[in-house]
């Protein structure tokens, strides 16, 4: 029995929905481990051939949880180290996992969540979906640093530098984000269509070319660009800095809500 998502199969197609929509589907640790036990198992499931991501609710994800990151005390770098390895690991099991991944986002897809949606294989996109890494307007970084690889250095470079989370869905597919972008509310049937269309075909074929494709990658260098990535991340979290003493501060004198606003107002403009 899971608390923090819900799971159905579909004929050959397992699906995972965030349920935590009180808040925006934010992800915790709970559900980062129940959706990492699924995945698991699915992984391993001959039956299951493509698993589909999506959220419940107003959103696929606004990110990982920033109030319960609030309640646990990390000050050494091995501390760091220890606790950001393991949303990594979280984010790139749907790259790693041998059976096609597809994410159906909705609504805000931000920080960790864009990061997983980037580690899927596809993405399918609803109108009004808003997209970002907005990490580095409070001092924070990319856990998962797949961005390069999935869109142009320039895009990468805008969206990385400028911590912007208002990426619109046609601009998301414009930069290479996304594969599709469909009218609201039809996103989740979009993604099922394609992961149909990838469970007609010979099982086999399928996931040793998926692996064959994810080799071009690691013969490229991404393996090692994304430990680097990591280890930045956790310099950058580890020095803390002025930007996000002022907002833990706000966040925990007058909530979360007023600390995310004082993060935009800043970047009106953007």
């Amino acid at each position: 029995m899971t608390e923090t998502i819900r799971t159905r199969v579909d004929g050959r197609i397992g699906i995972i929905t965030f349920d935590r929509p009180d808040v925006l589907n934010a992800m915790n640790r709970k559900l980062k481990r129940e959706v990492s036990e699924i995945m698991a198992a699915w992984s391993a499931d001959p039956n299951i051939l493509v698993i589909v991501v999506h959220g419940g609710g107003r959103a696929f994800s606004a990110g990982f949880d920033m109030k319960e990151s609030a309640t646990r005390s990390l000050t050494t770098i091995a501390e760091w180290r220890s606790a950001l390895q393991e949303s990594f690991d979280f984010i790139i099991q749907f790259w790693d996992c041998p059976k096609p991944t597809i994410a159906a986002v909705h609504g805000f897809c931000l920080g960790g969540a864009f990061e997983l949606t980037l580690s899927c294989d596809l993405a399918i996109a609803a109108e009004g979906t808003r997209f970002g890494e907005p990490e580095p307007r409070f001092g924070s970084g990319v856990i998962c640093m797949l961005l390069p690889w999935v869109t142009t250095p320039k895009f990468a470079r805008e969206i990385a530098l400028t911590g912007t989370d208002k990426i619109d869905a046609a601009r998301a597919l414009a930069m290479g984000l996304v594969n599709r972008v469909v009218p609201a509310g039809e996103e989740l049937e979009a993604a099922l269509a394609i992961a149909r269309d990838i469970a007609t075909a010979a099982p086999n074929a399928v996931q040793l070319t998926k692996q064959a494709l994810n080799r071009s990658y690691d013969c490229a260098g991404l393996r090692q660009a994304l430990a680097a990535g990591l280890d930045t991340d956790v310099m950058i979290e580890a020095s803390g800095g002025p930007e996000r003493a002022e907002f833990n501060r706000i966040r925990r004198e007058q909530g979360l809500k007023a600390a995310l606003h004082w993060r935009d107002s800043r970047f009106a403009a953007s």
